[in-house]
């Protein structure tokens, strides 16, 4: 079984990277401002908080469940520490600290609800969600914060240089941290007794409570590790646009979700890796990107993200089907 899901993995990653190629052939040839330096390293930074939210994604759908109140949790977590930053003054080695801790803690509530309630993730985290953001929107009245700390909203370069055409690249403070959050996930899932409990019981959870796997703690260690990506992408995004807005994360959660299952993730857990992840993510910035260099309506773009997630759950549904029919076949024989 784990070599069938090895393979399948693999096969998706080839498969991705392929797309990418002829995508990035066709945009070079299609428009000559894709294919510098520039605008490639300014992608990689535009989509460095959807990066950090799809790999926290990632390991509750490896998990076998689904998150939808991430950018909640993400809204919640910048604001509260916004506001906390700016009442008290709270340092970056305070505040930073207790964004993360928002972020877990929220994810820890969902992992709670959602065990011992026994009710479906997904319907668990819609409501979760609409609270967390209505309780936002109600209590700060929708209001920004805009006085962020120097520390928060200083822009650090890590490395900078000059192309021969005069454009400036920039490796960012957003970059470094999408790279550091892809590095701890890829360990945690793949170097980690953890990661793979975490794969077990996404592929079947009574078959990984019979080898003894702690059910109830993988439940929190994959929503609570959400929740601090989570928290993580809410003080990122804020100190990519300077402030700390209350609705600023709300709606992209089908961005973060469709570019987890196009990467390999699988809606009905168990399969999955960070590289497709990331090569999903890849794909779809490239693809926003080069519609608007071409001037294609941002429309379409929505409608790729709907085709990938409506791809992805009839290919789920039909693998389950598959699976239950194949269970099935010995005791009819």
């Amino acid at each position: 079984m784990r070599d069938l899901a090895a393979r399948i993995t693999r096969h998706t990653e080839s498969l991705l990277l392929a797309v990418i190629l002829l995508l990035g052939v066709l945009l070079t040839l299609s428009t000559p401002y894709f294919l510098t330096l520039q605008n490639l390293v300014d992608l990689i930074e535009s989509y460095s908080v959807t990066t950090v939210l799809a790999l926290g994604v990632f390991v509750v759908l490896v998990a076998g469940g689904i998150d939808i109140s991430f950018a909640a949790t993400a809204s919640v977590a910048q604001y509260v520490t916004a506001y906390l930053a700016t009442a008290l003054g709270l340092p970056a080695f305070v505040a930073i600290p207790l964004g993360l801790a928002i972020g877990l803690l929220l994810g820890c509530l969902n992992a709670a609800l959602i065990y011992y309630l026994r009710v479906t993730s997904i319907i668990i985290t819609i409501a979760t969600m609409s609270v967390y953001f209505a309780l936002l929107m109600w209590l700060t009245g929708g209001k920004s914060i805009y006085a962020l700390p120097d520390w928060w909203s200083t822009r650090i370069v890590f490395f900078q240089t000059e192309t021969a055409s005069g454009d400036l690249v920039r490796i960012t403070l957003p970059i470094v941290v999408a790279a550091v959050a892809g590095l701890i996930t890829w360990l945690l899932m793949t170097r980690t007794s953890a990661g793979r409990q975490l794969t077990a019981m996404g592929g079947n959870v009574e078959a990984a409570r019979r080898l003894g796997v702690n059910i109830a703690a993988m439940h929190f260690l994959a929503y609570g590790y959400l929740g601090l990506m989570a928290g993580l992408a809410g003080l990122l995004q804020a100190h990519r646009v300077g402030e700390a807005v209350p609705n600023a994360m709300y709606g992209n959660e089908l961005n973060v979700l469709a570019a987890a299952v196009l990467g390999g993730a699988s809606l009905s857990g168990g399969l999955g890796s960070v590289g497709g992840v990331l090569l999903g993510i890849l794909l779809l910035a490239m693809l926003q990107n080069g519609l608007n260099l071409l001037g294609v309506s941002p429309y379409f773009f929505q409608i790729v993200i709907g085709l990938v997630i409506l791809i992805s759950t009839s290919i789920t549904g039909l693998s389950s089907r598959t699976r239950r029919r194949d269970r099935r076949a010995p005791a009819t024989a």
